[in-house]
């Protein structure tokens, strides 16, 4: 196969590649702005929305958890449930074994990191 790459095409690229850096820099900023306006009218972390005209500002939050390796292989041990261990905690058999019986949420609950992310959408709003 045979590939034509022109001087054009690598300058293009190059052009485009500048381009998309300053766009990337420009939607950051204005997400920063949108966020700051979230976090002051509604509260950090929390989702909210408004319209200006023809356009709807949303902001959503998601949480995410995720098990501490170090405690939660510590208390794995402790509760000589070893098999639920790999190099870091499995998460599809944990949950397993909170399904079955054999492990309490409680006994889990100081192992669990949870993190959030804003989420910034901008939509325009079609007349009907």
């Amino acid at each position: 196969m045979e590939y034509l790459i022109t001087k054009e095409m690598l300058s293009q690229f190059i052009e485009l590649n500048r381009k998309k850096k300053e766009i990337e820099l420009n939607l950051e900023q204005l997400k920063n702005v949108f966020n700051q306006y979230f976090d002051d009218a509604c509260g950090k972390n929390k989702k909210g929305e408004m319209v200006i005209n023809e356009f709807k500002l949303q902001r959503q939050i998601r949480t995410t958890e995720k098990y501490e390796p170090e405690i939660t292989v510590k208390r794995l041990q402790e509760l000589h449930l070893e098999d639920l261990i790999q190099r870091k905690p499995d998460d599809a058999k944990i949950k397993s074994a909170l399904h079955l019986g054999l492990l309490k949420t409680e006994d889990l609950k100081d192992c669990i990191k949870s993190s959030s992310s804003q989420a910034i959408y901008v939509k325009k709003i079609e007349n009907e």
